[in-house]
């Protein structure tokens, strides 16, 4: 009997002993609640949604011990005003885009995208493989920022216009919305270029403001409305192929987060960057079908208007070069990266279609 109880005792130490053994996340680490503005409408399950995702996943993997709020665009600050306020430290993070910010440095529209890029797989291989993350953590730094990526939209279409684009004469006058350096290459073709923010539109296409509008895509457009005031919708969106959008940290702010939240909140912005380009590639094609169905005019752009853009887009990059020297040394290893990608994304492509081939001899 003395046996069995001594034998009972040691069995119910050995538990206590493992369940002391078991960290619990939440009451090891400190409890953290940080605030996050963002730059894009909260009508959009796609970029708010992505905004949205990350908050939650980084709460479920800490046993809501770090909790991050999101705000929409307005709520706490300004749409294109984010990355001003993380820097200055009157909020933790936010979820923008860098080439929202071009003018404090040309090289933060690398960050985001430029015109005639990577496509979402090359751009990933950049981000991770290709020693862009460590190239931005400099351009960031300036900024009192740390930026991680947290999404992609993948390809985006070219914009909604009133009038259809026949050659590069009618691009002259256009006042058209648009973000990043695709911008400044159509200036050089006469556009009249903005910079608004999501929210604000719709109601500049309504008024009249503006002539056309470049957003993201399909779905997207479809949700802010743009079917509604503008006819025509062209592709492709030569100047965002795919754009990384950033959840960007005070620098403080991340230096003083523990190791573990640290490696919380990457991930939890690595599986957003997917999740997000991944919604969009199942949303989109349905959305397309939609808006042609409601009398949507689809249009490619005329051969002639894409050779004047990226013959634009060359100078442009030469000048930036001249002005800026970080920005021609972050586009020369950008540069570099990508036509090592163009050559061999051709020789896959030629693999695949040897091998169709084979196959379709066979069958």
């Amino acid at each position: 009997m003395n046996r069995r109880r001594l034998l009972a005792r040691g069995a119910a130490g050995a538990a206590g002993a493992a369940t002391l053994a078991t960290p619990n996340l939440a009451s090891a680490q400190p409890r953290l609640r940080w605030r996050c503005p963002g730059s894009f409408p909260k009508s959009l399950d796609t970029l708010w949604g992505t905004q949205e995702y990350i908050a939650r996943r980084v709460s479920e993997m800490t046993d809501g011990a770090f909790q991050i709020q999101a705000f929409g665009p307005g709520e706490l600050v300004p749409a294109l005003q984010v990355l001003d306020a993380v820097g200055a430290g009157t909020v933790e993070c936010g979820f923008t885009s860098g080439y929202y910010y071009l003018g404090k440095d040309p090289s933060l529209a690398i960050v985001t995208c430029i015109p005639f890029g990577l496509s979402s797989r090359q751009h990933w291989a950049w981000l991770t493989h290709g020693g862009a993350r460590e190239l931005y953590a400099e351009v960031y730094r300036d900024q009192g920022v740390v930026g991680i990526p947290a999404g992609n939209t993948a390809a985006q279409m070219g914009g909604w216009f009133r009038k259809e684009i026949k050659s590069v004469e009618d691009l002259k006058g256009l006042k058209f919305r648009i973000a990043g350096y695709g911008g400044n290459v159509l200036g050089k073709l006469g556009v009249v270029t903005q910079q608004i923010g999501g929210p604000d539109i719709y109601p500049a296409l309504e008024r009249g403001v503006i002539d056309g509008a470049e957003w993201v895509g399909p779905y997207d457009d479809e949700k802010l409305g743009f079917n509604r005031v503008a006819q025509f919708y062209y592709y492709p969106g030569w100047w965002e192929y795919s754009p990384s959008i950033d959840m960007m940290v005070n620098a403080k702010a991340y230096e003083e987060l523990p190791a573990q939240y640290k490696a919380v909140l990457n991930a939890a912005c690595t599986e957003s960057w997917h999740w997000m380009a991944a919604r969009y590639d199942v949303l989109n094609p349905a959305a397309l079908r939609r808006l042609l169905a409601s009398g949507t005019q689809l249009r490619g752009f005329p051969r002639d208007v894409l050779q004047a853009c990226y013959k634009a887009t060359q100078e442009l990059y030469a000048e930036l070069g001249e002005q800026n020297p970080r920005f021609k040394r972050l586009h020369a290893k950008w540069d570099a990266f990508r036509i090592e990608q163009t050559q061999w994304l051709r020789v896959a492509e030629d693999s695949l279609g040897n091998f169709l081939a084979v196959q379709t001899a066979q069958r």
